[in-house]
């Protein structure tokens, strides 16, 4: 029986770099369409077990797309994971070579756990993940423009002045663009994310776009995916704080604003929230604890096709 094979690619900007099990050399490919389909003809006839990439910013994407296409089966992961994984292995130096070869192993490590690649955005959702992305951008642009303009020189104050109109048009422009992407392909679903208090326009466009297994998984796994599962801190007989870590910063972002809204206006997080400050636990950690029940509370929705309702709540 022969051995499973395991490739890792480490991407950039114009090349890629491929490590595949069993060759002591690496294979450099230009990132692009013929090398995409270059190295989809290496590999298929290999049939590999797992083929590991890192995000970088979406140079890895249509690659990871070409792959997927191609009937491989392709994982995109943290690149913090990869560096973890390097340095636990004693690989400190970084070389596109290296970087490849990590992947590999690493790729081996995760198959044998039972890793299961997540599944590759589709056009729609590539498309509603732009959209929000370039949203969060233009508002952290015009946060930035209103702090300048609290400091600023009576001077400068009409440039600065002119370039928050011009953000809050381009800003009023891909809301537009959010609400009809959302109400074409995705209105059903969006409808009763938004049934819930606390959750907004922007709140289901981020979860539709930045959070696609929402509904496909279970409560533990949903909240785990997303950061918001506890973390124990435990050693010995020290019981540390619980934590929450990793996971998707911008999905937990909304739920921030959606909980701490439905602490005042959603019935079941305002008398949840008051039950954890009665019981001595601190305003944030009681926050938290909601922006928790909110993720539940909208993954049973989004399984059950069902709107909000207090039956539902139950369920978290």
């Amino acid at each position: 029986m022969s051995e499973p094979v395991y490739v890792g690619i480490d991407v950039a900007k114009a090349s890629f770099e491929v490590a595949v099990s069993g060759e002591a050399q690496t294979l450099s490919l230009g990132n692009d369409e013929a090398g995409h389909a270059e190295l989809c003809q290496v590999l298929v006839p290999l049939a590999p077990r797992l083929i590991l990439l890192e995000a970088t910013g979406g140079h890895e994407r249509l690659l990871a797309l070409a792959l997927a296409a191609a009937g491989l089966r392709v994982s995109v992961i943290n690149p913090r994971q990869a560096r973890d994984f390097a340095r636990c292995m004693g690989k400190l130096a970084k070389t596109d070579r290296i970087d490849a070869q990590v992947l590999r192993g690493f790729a081996a490590l995760l198959d044998a756990q039972g890793h299961e690649p997540r599944a590759l955005l589709d056009e729609q959702q590539r498309e509603l993940t732009a959209l929000v992305t370039r949203r969060r951008q233009l508002v952290a642009m015009l946060v930035a423009e209103r702090q300048r303009l609290a400091l600023a020189h009576p001077k400068a104050k009409a440039s600065i002045l002119a370039i928050m109109d011009a953000i809050a048009a381009q800003l009023h422009d891909v809301d537009g663009q959010l609400r009809e992407h959302v109400q074409a392909p995705h209105a059903d679903l969006a409808k009763l994310l938004t049934s819930v208090k606390g959750v907004g326009p922007t709140t289901a466009s981020t979860l539709l776009a930045q959070l696609p297994e929402l509904g496909h998984l279970n409560r533990k796994q949903i909240t785990s995916l997303v950061g918001l599962a506890p973390m124990n801190r435990d050693s010995g007989t020290l019981r540390g704080h619980r934590h929450i870590f990793g996971g998707r910063a911008d999905v937990r972002r909304v739920l921030y604003v959606a909980a701490l809204v439905g602490t005042r206006f959603n019935p079941v997080l305002k008398a949840f929230y008051a039950k954890l400050l009665a019981a001595g636990k601190p305003k944030k950690v009681a926050l938290v604890a909601c922006m928790h029940k909110l993720l539940i509370i909208l993954n049973a929705i989004a399984r059950t096709k069902s709107p909000w309702s207090h039956e539902i709540a139950g369920i978290a």
